[in-house]
């Protein structure tokens, strides 16, 4: 199988997963079944991959005087936006939206550090190809 294609059914699973535990932890957001929310993760990742760019380039000085916290907002309405246009998935209000994006932003994050591999450290220093400043006469 392909690396990219494994890389994104894994993003995939793991923002369905942050929309199932905002779901189970919020009472302001349901999904109704299984189908409605694959059609939640692919919508969700289209707008993550087309309207998110452009919103955080339009938005760029409030983020920056927000400190970071204005992409918290643009999650939050691109999930109330999802909520609005998906039949069978609900979105109370913007708060829940906030809540929502918040969960699965940080189901995101614990996720991917767990999934991603340390660091190999650097190995020890080898003599090849070792350039000096010094000139040998």
């Amino acid at each position: 199988m392909n690396n990219a294609f494994v890389n994104l059914l894994l993003r995939w699973l793991i923002l369905a997963l942050g929309v199932l535990l905002a779901e189970r932890l919020l009472p302001g957001i349901r999904c109704d079944n299984g189908l409605t929310l694959v059609v939640v993760v692919l919508l969700l990742s289209f707008f993550n991959v087309v309207l998110k760019p452009l919103l955080l380039l339009f938005t760029l000085p409030f983020i920056i005087l927000s400190m970071g916290l204005g992409i918290w907002l643009i999650n939050a309405v691109l999930f109330y936006a999802v909520g609005k246009l998906v039949d069978g998935f609900h979105v109370a209000g913007f708060g829940s939206a906030l809540l929502g994006a918040l969960i699965v932003s940080v189901t995101n994050l614990i996720i991917n550090r767990l999934l991603t591999p340390p660091p190999k450290p650097p190995g020890p220093p080898s003599d090849r190809g070792k350039r000096d400043d010094v000139i040998d006469v």
